[in-house]
């Protein structure tokens, strides 16, 4: 039995049709696992206290004890995000009084000092990835395929895993990945460069697939089984090949910023990055930038004074 399923035995029926409530309202299955884990941590939490009423003041005690345990704040906040979620729909399905889901909803997040640049792979490094799968197996060049999407391209895993051949267009002469559905089922159209194609047409031609969903599982014996592969599938797939090339970290993601760091230092312009990623702000794509000190073209190398002889 999974942890999760041993958690949600200690939690009454009526905490758990609570969570199924709040992950009905949610489209995105990310955001679902996420929320549910936050609210069973939550509910057993508020069983250890003695399952006092539900209040504002209840929930800034918990958000406090999580901060005490030195919690990051952008977890903290993730869980305060459920919470407000929960209040909201129970105060819609008349569970709650709207007054008090207000004021919960009104509780603050914790503050975050300065950024997170989160990881991502260096041009050489990722051409080593590129290069690691052993492409004279189906299994090489399902993931030399994937790799080249999520490098390539700067796709989430869930869109990587939803992927299908009928996606891969070709538009004004290039190749593009047209019309993927992404977060809160925003449409966006992504040009990939050549070598992703390639890569896609070389596992396409050994696996003898061309409909359907892109990448497949793969079993032991190399052989192709399903038709499909799950997120939480590629999210192994890469972190396995960080363990093997000494990334020990690098997950999905980071793939994702890759792709924007490399194309940034490559001289793309950042909304035509924001563009490709679907990020809604291109503050979001800024943030996910980050901004690093150029010692070799300095601010001060630019303001054009000297010393007089």
């Amino acid at each position: 039995m999974s942890d999760q399923a041993l958690v949600r035995r200690r939690l009454t029926s009526a905490e758990t049709s609570a969570i199924q409530m709040v992950l009905d309202g949610l489209p995105s299955e990310n955001s679902r696992r996420a929320y549910e884990r936050a609210l069973m941590d939550f509910f057993l939490w508020h069983k250890g206290v003695g399952r006092p009423e539900l209040n504002k003041a209840v929930v800034q005690h918990y958000a406090a004890e999580l901060r005490d345990v030195g919690m990051a704040p952008s977890s903290v906040n993730q869980r305060l995000s459920a919470i407000r979620k929960l209040a909201a729909e129970a105060a819609d399905n008349g569970a709650l009084d709207p007054q008090v889901a207000s004021s919960i909803r009104a509780v603050k997040g914790a503050r975050s000092e300065g950024r997170r640049t989160g990881n991502w792979l260096t041009r050489e490094q990722a051409q080593t990835w590129l290069n690691a799968p052993d492409t004279r197996t189906l299994k090489g060049l399902r993931d030399r395929a994937l790799l080249a999407v999520l490098i390539g391209c700067g796709l989430r895993r869930a869109e990587a895993a939803s992927l299908s051949f009928d996606h891969v267009q070709q538009r004004e002469g290039r190749w593009v990945l047209l019309d993927l559905i992404g977060k809160r089922d925003k449409i966006r159209s992504v040009p990939m460069p050549n070598w992703t194609k390639a890569s896609i047409d070389a596992w396409s031609r050994a696996a003898v697939v061309s409909e359907g969903l892109v990448f497949r599982a793969v079993n032991k014996g190399n052989r192709m089984m399903g038709d499909g592969i799950t997120s939480q599938a590629i999210y192994n797939i890469i972190v396995g090949y960080g363990e093997e090339l000494k990334s020990k970290g690098v997950a999905p993601h980071d793939l994702r910023r890759t792709f924007a760091k490399l194309a940034h230092k490559g001289g793309a312009a950042i909304d035509q990055i924001q563009l490709s990623l679907g990020h809604e702000s291109i503050q979001t794509t800024e943030d996910y930038l980050g901004v690093e000190q150029d010692l070799t073209d300095a601010p001060c190398d630019h303001l054009g004074l000297r010393l007089s002889s």
